[in-house]
């Protein structure tokens, strides 16, 4: 019998390096942007030394940080009105039935694919149309239609897994529908409501283009007054304001992400 000779395996897989490559790609322009935070000059293309002074000067820019409050406004108050609506609609979409589910299913969870510019276009047309003055709370509604369907997809990935028999049981054993719900069926919602909004605040936090057509005057967001910014060139004090945003980004996503990987390993014990 003829034997073949064996293939050496390279000693650097061909994947692995494809996933550097790519790696690099996707995080170079961050990197040089972080750089750039530090640099002593007020222009960017040219480095004069290492400095935290943009950092320092942000946190007493008057501008920035009415723009952060206002941001922050408007991703609590949309991410809450979102967890409790979110939530039970994802409830609604799994434990009932009724006449054209599948099409309130497909509709309900259309934000997720709806470009942005669509969003606010209806939206800024819809609020023309019932006369309501845009300000800080047209802008949480807009938000409200995108972060509800994203808490609603993670709380419905969460209830494929649970058991429907606990809430029978509970239900068997004299709980009211309401009892069921808030001490069987909520405990184990919990994380992924927590993992939803956390994904929802980041989104909301990012929303520059929903914001910009339904805000009113005097209601810029973070993003708004970084764009407002940058028409006249990029800033360092603008690119650690980047910098921060991302870190905070970060944070937010690891604990999401975290909330969730605890819970599936409690689930599998």
């Amino acid at each position: 019998m003829k034997k073949y000779p064996l293939i050496a395996k390279p000693p650097f897989p061909w994947q692995a390096l494809f996933s550097l490559l790519m790696f690099f790609f996707m995080y170079l322009p961050i990197l040089v942007l972080g750089f750039y935070s530090f640099n002593k000059s007020r222009y960017s293309a040219t480095w004069e030394g290492f400095t935290l002074a943009w950092y320092e000067k942000l946190f007493t820019d008057a501008r920035i940080i009415l723009a952060l409050q206002n941001s922050l406004v408007v991703g609590v108050c949309a991410v809450a009105i979102s967890a409790v609506l979110g939530t039970l609609m994802a409830v609604g979409l799994a434990r009932y039935r009724f006449p054209g589910k599948t099409l309130y299913q497909g509709v309900a969870y259309l934000p997720i694919i709806i470009p942005d510019i669509a969003i606010a276009v209806a939206t800024l047309v819809f609020l023309a149309v019932v006369q309501v003055r845009l300000s800080l709370w047209t802008i949480v509604a807009a938000h409200i239609v995108f972060c509800l369907a994203y808490i609603s997809v993670v709380v419905s990935t969460r209830l494929t897994d649970l058991d429907p028999h606990l809430e029978e049981a509970a239900l068997d054993l004299g709980a009211t529908p309401v009892q069921a719900f808030t001490k069987v069926l909520l405990p184990q919602l919990m994380p992924a409501i927590i993992s939803g909004c956390l994904l929802a605040f980041v989104l909301s936090l990012d929303d520059f283009l929903i914001a910009s057509f339904t805000a009113g005057s005097g209601a810029n967001t973070l993003p708004m007054e970084i764009f407002s910014r940058i028409r006249t060139g990029v800033k360092p004090d603008i690119n650690a304001l980047s910098v921060l945003l991302m870190l905070v980004s970060g944070v937010v996503a690891f604990t999401a992400e975290y909330i969730r990987y605890q819970s599936t390993e409690k689930r599998r014990r």
